[in-house]
């Protein structure tokens, strides 16, 4: 079995590190660079920023931020939202970012995505949407911060992702996201069914039994959360310990 990761989500707006449920009701969580060290010291195994309004306002990710958490930390550090352009990607990685997500813009335009990968190499693409349930069946793509919906079907996007050549994919469910009540995991499923990348779960972690269930039951190569690893309902070292016992290969 391959060896799971454990990532803490930081959701960026306006320089601060926030939390809330898709995307509004937004509350102030701390500074993200002391929140990167303190996650690094408590075993993360890589961290992941979202700079949740950086489509929504048209704009690019705030580099000084990846910048200076970058230079605080030495675990992975991926970095996704408002990438519009290879350049935008370049900046980041250049900032010191290990990988750069996908979001809006290439839902826009699926072609981003091909030329990322021929520019940087699928381990430094990730491929990412935020995908709702649809009332006939399946799941939609939603951009602009899961502001507007798109028509298109998000499993189909997400393997048309990897033939382009991403080397993971990153799964944000609006349905779960913040509610604390787990993951979707027939929406992981689906995808992690279809390819032949790491998937990361994303949304939905309330307890521990969550973070085992997107891992057994629905395939995920990495469990992301956010709320409740910042405000200490659960902790980095308390999961990984509750899916090593599990018999989950895990860095301890």
């Amino acid at each position: 079995m391959s060896t799971i990761r454990v990532i803490p989500a930081l959701d960026i707006k306006d320089g601060r590190l926030v939390t809330g449920v898709n995307f509004v009701n937004l509350r102030d969580v701390g500074d993200p660079v002391e929140c990167a060290v303190a996650y690094e010291r408590a075993g993360a195994d890589e961290l992941c920023l979202l700079d949740i309004m950086a489509s929504h306002e048209g704009r690019g990710t705030t580099v000084g931020i990846v910048e200076q958490i970058t230079r605080a930390i030495s675990i992975p550090l991926a970095v996704a939202g408002g990438v519009r352009s290879v350049e935008d990607a370049q900046r980041l990685l250049e900032a010191g970012a290990s990988k750069v997500g996908m979001t809006s813009p290439a839902v826009r335009r699926p072609e981003l995505i091909s030329e990322a990968v021929a520019r940087f190499g699928s381990e430094r693409i990730i491929g990412t949407v935020d995908a709702k349930r649809k009332a006939d069946g399946g799941w939609e793509v939603y951009i602009n911060g899961g502001r507007i919906a798109t028509g298109i079907d998000a499993v189909a996007f997400l393997v048309d992702a990897v033939v382009r050549g991403v080397g993971e994919l990153l799964i944000n469910s609006l349905d779960t996201d913040g509610a604390k009540t787990g993951y979707d995991l027939e929406l992981l499923r689906a995808v992690s069914g279809r390819v032949d990348v790491p998937v990361i779960a994303s949304s939905g972690a309330g307890k521990l039994e969550h973070f085992y269930e997107a891992v057994a039951q629905g395939g995920a190569s990495a469990v992301l959360a956010a709320t409740v690893f910042h405000f200490g309902e659960v902790t980095v070292p308390q999961v990984k310990e509750y899916l090593r016992a599990r018999g989950v290969n895990v860095r301890l």
